[in-house]
């Protein structure tokens, strides 16, 4: 069942850039009654590997660029440690209030952009360093608080402020998730946060269809993709609002 749960969630993780995280702690927080932290946790174990092999994926298609994703993922790494240290002192209910608020923000945000006019995207990125260290310090703080890996918050800022598409929006915010999972799943794992024996599973599914969910990716229209992205993230609030 976790195996197949995993080749789900691989699926969608490709798909969204963001390595599946995001709905694995809804999933287990409601359908199998874990704590919002270990939830978290345990989605890491599918999330680190999940997000390895897309950012290969996503650079064989569309080239990740080194001068734009290194101050992404250095600044992402120091402040996913600072929010993962946090995120285990606190209580799980409250952690729990906080996700669900997060990710109705985050919806909110993306149904904003779905229906004001945004910019086309361009081929050259509107700004570099050091705002791109300064959009790593906040998606890393974020998804060492959350478990998410900072994907999520930095890519539609990527494609609403720094004007990318979101094809290279999510290749970016997966070379800035690299880093700052590890680190995140590292911290929950010495602080006892980790179900290894559902984690584990979760992450073979998820490396057996990652890379279909890339495929797809690259073969939607824009619109569709930002608008399923959208949807994505509603249904994870809806899920996690009826557990709090």
């Amino acid at each position: 069942m976790y195996l197949l749960l995993g080749v789900a969630l691989g699926t969608m993780g490709g798909l969204f850039g963001i390595g599946g995280g995001l709905i694995a702690i809804p999933v287990l927080g409601v359908w199998f009654g874990l704590d919002q932290q270990i939830a978290q946790g345990t989605a890491l174990v599918m999330v680190v590997p999940n997000v390895m092999l897309a950012v290969w994926r996503y650079h064989q298609r569309n080239r990740i660029e080194l001068r734009h994703a290194l101050p992404l993922a250095s600044m992402g790494f120091c402040f996913a440690w600072i929010g993962s240290i946090w995120a285990v002192g606190i209580d799980a209910q409250i952690m729990r209030i906080g996700f669900v608020a997060f990710l109705v923000a985050l919806s909110c945000y993306n149904l904003l952009r779905m229906f004001v006019g945004n910019t086309p995207a361009s081929a050259q990125m509107r700004y570099s360093w050091p705002w791109l260290g300064v959009l790593g310090a906040a998606s890393g703080t974020m998804g060492g608080l959350f478990g998410v890996g900072g994907a999520v918050v930095a890519t539609p800022i990527l494609t609403s402020v720094f004007g990318t598409s979101q094809v290279v929006a999510q290749g970016l915010s997966l070379a800035l998730a690299l880093p700052s999972t590890g680190v995140t799943l590292v911290t929950y794992g010495v602080h006892h946060e980790v179900d290894w024996m559902i984690g584990l599973p979760l992450a073979l599914g998820g490396l057996m269809s990652i890379s279909w969910g890339v495929k797809i990716a690259h073969s939607m229209p824009e619109r569709l993709l930002r608008g399923l992205f959208c949807g994505f993230l509603v249904l994870c609030a809806v899920m996690l609002g009826f557990k709090v």
